[in-house]
């Protein structure tokens, strides 16, 4: 029951607007900025004090509220530099609403998709090499927040470009938590008895309990597909070019063997890529990304680092970096393992 959990919750819960209020701050949701899982997303502007936001109005046909209340109670907890804002919500009859601060630069998404697409018409702008290291170290330190830093910890469940939001000066935000799990106890391990998450981020266990168990090593592993997409979609015309995209559910998506050829050729190369008018720091980036990514999509959860873990390695120096050793299950091509639907 949704009054009753808000009742519990009262001094979590951020403010609550009526449904009057959000027609009004959306001039009657007039402006869209897109849609997601569970919902459209509405700009809206705050009458009292002018603040821009982003309002996503719950789908009323989609479950019973488990979302709704999954994204009060997981992000009023928090307080991060790279977790989105809840500013407040509407629950009114069959009408449900978060409001959330408002990003100017929209997902991480459209820059990884424009980069990828040659032929993209949106003019949108290309991120270098370093802002994209920087956007992929400030979502492992909200990731690492939400595991480690907050008071109970939060599984997010869904992390993948779509969910990361850009803010005025491309600073990134975790948002979405409709799938995630609070964690009683700063307990790791949990049950689940959905898989729950997008297709090509998902990590195999939450699929099966052959992998292992679930637990912040799932988000450790959506992290990784995510970063690897980074990196394949700014080597748009390099050998990434049409294999790293996570919504694929081709031979190599749960774990892309032809990296450790890319990085082969980095290491024999190197003199040669910087030769070629390549920035040393733009390798150094490119092959610090692609090793951590490889360790963060390891198919056994326990050999995955932590997200703490994760930051030592991005902010640590690349000759300390060791290359993780290619996984059983990829010697060889081989078909998904699972067959399912996009999104779960």
């Amino acid at each position: 029951d949704i009054e009753l959990f808000l009742k519990n919750n009262g001094n979590l819960a951020p403010t609550r607007f009526k449904y009057s209020d959000i027609k009004k701050m959306t001039k009657s949701f007039s402006e869209s900025l897109g849609k997601g899982g569970y919902g459209n997303v509405y700009k809206g502007k705050v009458s009292d004090d002018g603040r821009l936001v982003a309002v996503k109005m719950l789908d009323e046909s989609k479950g019973n509220g488990d979302e709704f209340m999954n994204e009060v109670a997981s992000i009023s907890r928090t307080s991060h530099v790279n977790i989105v804002t809840l500013l407040g919500f509407c629950f009114e009859g069959s009408k449900r609403a978060l409001i959330y601060e408002f990003m100017p630069n929209g997902s991480l998404e459209k820059f990884i998709q424009h980069s990828a697409s040659s032929s993209s018409k949106e003019d949108v702008i290309i991120l270098g090499w370093e802002k994209l290291f920087q956007i992929a170290l400030g979502i492992a330190r909200g990731l690492e927040y939400l595991h480690e830093g907050c008071n109970t910890r939060i599984l997010h469940f869904d992390i993948k470009p779509h969910n990361i939001l850009l803010d005025k000066d491309f600073n990134p935000k975790i948002s979405d938590f409709g799938l995630a799990k609070l964690c009683p106890n700063r307990l790791s391990i949990v049950s689940m008895l959905v898989a729950r998450g997008t297709i090509g981020y998902i990590a195999p266990e939450v699929f099966s309990k052959n992998f292992g168990e679930v637990s912040h090593k799932s988000d450790v592993y959506s992290y990784g597909m995510m970063i690897l997409e980074i990196v394949g979609a700014t080597k748009k015309n390099g050998p990434y070019k049409d294999v790293i995209n996570a919504d694929d559910t081709s031979s190599e998506v749960y774990f892309p063997q032809y990296i450790y050829k890319e990085l082969e050729a980095i290491d024999v190369d190197l003199d040669g890529i910087i030769a070629n008018n390549k920035d040393e720091s733009e390798v150094i980036t490119e092959r610090k990304l692609l090793i951590v990514g490889l360790w963060c999509i390891q198919i056994d959860p326990k050999d995955r680092p932590s997200m703490k873990k994760v930051l030592e390695m991005l902010e640590g120096k690349l000759e300390d970096l060791q290359v993780p050793p290619k996984p059983y299950l990829s010697s060889s091509p081989r078909a998904p393992i699972f067959s399912i639907s996009d999104s779960v």
